[in-house]
């Protein structure tokens, strides 16, 4: 995490970084009930790996997907773009870098990493904070 942009951030982008950080440690350990606890009931966006924009109850689709053809996140990290708080709305942009493995137990079987630009805008929902939409795309390793 840029130590130097987290201090200027406000105490509502702080909380939902640590969100974002634990969202992908949701994924990393098919925790699908934690993963999904974190998107609002409205929910809609889309994502680039969707032809349409989906719902809350797809949003573990794409994990079950992979898991189900032995494919599961083995690191990652994510690269600060930006954020903005507003009122009870906070939105961050960042890279996220991952790499999968692609069979279960095969330390070998790893893929190239991949790198996504994320958007994902969180909204004040009682005292947690929940994803109401968000978009991603592929980014291209050098522009980074």
């Amino acid at each position: 995490m840029d130590q130097t942009a987290s201090l200027h951030r406000s105490p509502e982008e702080d909380a939902v970084w640590k969100l974002e950080h634990s969202c992908w440690e949701f994924v990393k350990a098919l925790d699908l009930s934690s993963y999904r606890e974190l998107w609002h009931d409205d929910f809609v966006a889309w994502p680039h790996i969707n032809s349409r924009p989906l719902r809350k109850n797809q949003v573990t689709e794409w994990i079950s997907a992979n898991t189900a053809q032995g494919v599961r996140l083995k690191s990652y990290s994510l690269k600060h773009a930006d954020s903005q708080a507003t009122e009870n709305l906070v939105v961050v942009h960042y890279w996220l870098i991952t790499t999968w493995n692609r069979k279960s137990g095969d330390k070998n079987a790893t893929a190239t990493p991949l790198t996504l630009r994320i958007m994902h805008a969180w909204i004040k929902s009682g005292k947690s904070w929940r994803i109401i939409t968000g978009t991603s795309a592929p980014e291209a390793e050098t522009q980074i």
